[in-house]
């Protein structure tokens, strides 16, 4: 039995499963070649950079909303991010950003949570996946 009751009639589990949820990261390194070729090594980089910390300050921005319950608000952040994303060839990123705003503009809750927390842990990944790419530290 993976369960019982100790001495002091607390339930006691023996076996707790948790579900670790990873998500794919797809990158365009064809994108960003097209900019380094475009803008050249500098100017490139700090395209890459700027966009990383916009990047990232919209995630947490795109929580905030939704802890508000600001639904037009974080389809505003959502849509900004899937521009940003494209430019620095985040697809994964973008079209899971996409699939918020589609949950917002079904006035489904659920599923805005459900997809934002995916476009959250879809972020984390492509950010780092960036910086690796790039050979860049934070």
């Amino acid at each position: 039995m993976p369960w019982g009751h100790n001495d002091f009639g607390v339930t006691v589990v023996d076996n707790i499963t948790t579900l670790v949820q990873t998500e794919s990261v797809r990158l365009d390194p064809d994108r960003l070649g097209h900019l380094y070729r475009q803008l050249g090594d500098a100017g490139a980089e700090d395209v890459v950079c700027r966009a990383i910390e916009e990047l990232a300050v919209r995630l947490s921005h795109c929580e905030r909303l939704w802890r508000q319950q600001d639904w037009q608000g974080l389809r505003k952040s959502a849509r900004s991010l899937i521009a940003i994303s494209d430019q620095i060839g985040m697809t994964a990123l973008a079209r899971v950003a996409g699939d918020v705003t589609e949950t917002i503009d079904a006035v489904d809750h659920v599923a805005t949570s459900a997809t934002l927390f995916r476009l959250i842990r879809v972020g984390e990944r492509s950010l780092t996946a960036v910086w690796d790419l790039q050979d860049l530290s934070v």
